[in-house]
């Protein structure tokens, strides 16, 4: 029996953080999407720095499974392209109205806010653990940020 460090994963906390590579990229793109279909300029700004921050997460996972010897995605996933369609769709239907796409923005977040908390409850204890509580902070608060936008929109 191996015992698991930060640059020797165990299957299942590397297939984990696999996962999370891809969702955080389809995050990024997302929000770079919504970026260029939104019609407020400081929303637009907002969408721009969350893809970023994302994009870091990607990397800072992408550089634990290449240190424990496997190739990490580069791509998202089918299903998230076809999100991003929607949301294209959606935007254009409503001239870029900063509530429809907070809707679908806050829709995007409960699934990486998800996919993160399940990642973190299968890979309990795992020498990526840190690193994993530490992102999911980042994408809570991401997560409340877009809440509080579109309820903010709605009232």
């Amino acid at each position: 029996m191996n015992l698991e460090t930060q640059t020797d994963l165990d299957k299942t906390t590397l297939e984990a953080a696999k996962n999370l590579v891809q969702a955080c990229i389809d995050s990024a793109n997302g929000f770079q999407e919504i970026a260029k279909d939104v019609n407020d300029q400081q929303l637009a700004e907002l969408f721009q720095s969350m893809g970023e921050t994302r994009r870091k997460l990607v990397e800072e996972l992408q550089e634990h499974v290449v240190i424990s010897g496997d190739q990490p995605p580069t791509e998202g996933t089918w299903l998230a392209a076809l999100h991003r369609s929607w949301i294209d769709l959606r935007a254009s239907i409503s001239g870029g109205d900063p509530k429809v796409i907070l809707v679908e923005a806050e829709r995007g977040e409960d699934y990486i806010k998800q996919a993160y908390e399940d990642v973190i409850k299968r890979t309990a204890g795992s020498a990526l653990n840190s690193v994993l509580l530490q992102q999911y902070q980042t994408v809570k608060k991401g997560h409340a940020s877009v809440r509080a936008l579109r309820e903010a929109m709605v009232e």
